[in-house]
């Protein structure tokens, strides 16, 4: 498949704007080292870093990939991070940006997932997003990029409120998972997570169904990141007092519930032209479509 959306040259301008000026602000923002955020999870061999610790490098190679967790846990908030993906051949290569409950893959675990499903060269990198609540997925979302993700860094963000969850690229909206304001079991809004990222052989299943095989005269495979950020609601036993909706914070105030003008914009541009693969449209899959498809991602 070829990509046929050209970089930026059909993105809204304002879309194009909020990138850039974030971009910058990002970038001009206090930095801070691995060791400040982080914790390896597995394969410290993989693990490499730039001289000056600001850009850190996780690799894939036949015997393990690697993976890095943060520290503490939050409940609420934005979580952003700056990465540069496998290039060349990296088809059944998955590198994985996630927000989760538990260190493992527990059967309740709460999970807010990017997924960037490797290719073979030439086409398109798919992101793939999905939500889990109390250890039920099943939400899957693949859009394809109006960049190529492994020649610059670009950033990858969530926005986590008790109103909705926002998947962001480059502080374009491409996902809007909404909650409905009472109690159900699709909106994760009581477990605190850890954020981890992770870089693995998934041939089986990542690349065309699991068609295409990793090629693994291409390892290592490489994923970069650098410019952590997260404005967010550090986790206390037994509750700290920000995850209660008290509109002190930017991302718990009412701006922050809900897609601004120009978010909508560019989100409307997003699910014409980027959007593969929707469960909320799927029927074969789902007959009877889960609840939270009824609601709109406009309110």
């Amino acid at each position: 498949m070829k990509m046929r959306v050209s970089p930026l040259a059909s993105l809204p301008f304002a879309a194009v704007l909020i990138a850039a000026f974030y971009s910058s602000s990002e970038a001009a923002g206090s930095q801070t080292s691995f060791e400040d955020n982080f914790s390896i999870m597995w394969s410290e061999d993989n693990f490499k870093t730039s001289e000056d610790g600001q850009t850190w490098f996780f690799s894939l190679d036949k015997e393990t990939g690697c993976g890095f967790q943060t520290k503490q846990r939050y409940r609420f908030g934005w979580f952003s991070m700056k990465m540069k993906l496998v290039g060349g051949d990296s088809a059944g290569v998955v590198t994985a940006y996630y927000m989760c409950s538990e260190n493992g893959a527990g059967p309740e675990r709460d999970e807010l997932d990017f997924e960037f499903l490797g290719n073979r060269t030439g086409q398109p990198y798919l992101i793939q997003t999905n939500v889990y609540k109390n250890g039920v997925g099943g939400r899957e979302m693949r859009h394809m990029l109006w960049f190529d993700p492994t020649e610059e860094f670009h950033s990858y963000s969530i926005l986590w409120n008790n109103e909705q969850i926002v998947f962001f690229v480059d502080r374009v909206p491409i996902r809007v998972f909404k909650n409905n304001g009472e109690k159900n079991d699709f909106f994760p809004n009581e477990k605190p997570m850890y954020l981890f990222s992770s870089i693995w052989n998934a041939d089986d299943w990542a690349t065309r169904g699991g068609l295409e095989k990793t090629d693994w005269k291409n390892a290592p495979f490489v994923s970069s990141y650098k410019d952590f950020s997260v404005e967010g609601c550090q986790w206390e036993d037994p509750y700290p007092a920000c995850v209660s909706t008290t509109t002190e914070n930017w991302w718990d105030q009412y701006e922050a519930w809900h897609l601004s003008d120009s978010q909508k914009t560019d989100y409307a541009w997003v699910q014409r032209n980027l959007v593969i693969y929707d469960y909320c449209k799927d029927y074969d899959r789902y007959p009877t479509l889960p609840g939270e498809c009824s609601l709109s991602p406009w309110e």
